[in-house]
């Protein structure tokens, strides 16, 4: 008895046609990791400030902060170590007297705590440039933006 190999392939083809559309069209599983973890390690690095703005209040005109800054202090690094502390120094054009400081800074949930300038709500954070804000700064109501980039 012979075999017809044919019309064997002819009765499997619309079987092995639905499994390859249906195995086709299975979604991707996504990505879950966040590239740009908002934590210590992840936005651990060294950085200097980019912009400084400031709003007296929700309805007021947002102002720059950075131009009535001395030119001196618009160079200074910012390191934040993965282990809690961070360092602020008087870089380039050195301030008199030299602003230079020490502390600490941790995350919780969304929020920079820190006995230095970065501190406050993290508004964005890409990897390479993050922005924090706090209100209640000077009156109740305004708000402070700080954007830093890493270097």
């Amino acid at each position: 008895m012979r075999t017809n190999y044919f019309a064997s392939f002819k009765t499997l083809l619309p079987f092995f046609l639905i499994l390859l559309v249906t195995a086709s069209c299975q979604k991707e599983k996504e990505n879950t990791v966040d590239p740009c973890p908002k934590t210590m390690a992840g936005i651990a690095g060294t950085y200097k400030l980019t912009a400084l703005k400031y709003k007296a209040s929700a309805s007021s005109a947002e102002q720059d902060y950075f131009l009535f800054r001395d030119a001196c202090e618009n160079d200074d690094i910012i390191s934040l170590g993965a282990n809690g502390t961070y360092t602020y120094q008087d870089a380039g054009m050195v301030c008199s007297p030299d602003g230079s400081d020490a502390g600490t800074w941790s995350i919780a949930g969304n929020t920079v705590i820190s006995d230095g300038i970065v501190s406050g709500t993290i508004q964005s954070y890409d990897c390479r440039k993050l922005i924090v804000y706090s209100t209640g700064v000077i009156v109740p109501g305004d708000r402070i933006t700080l954007t830093i980039e890493k270097q």
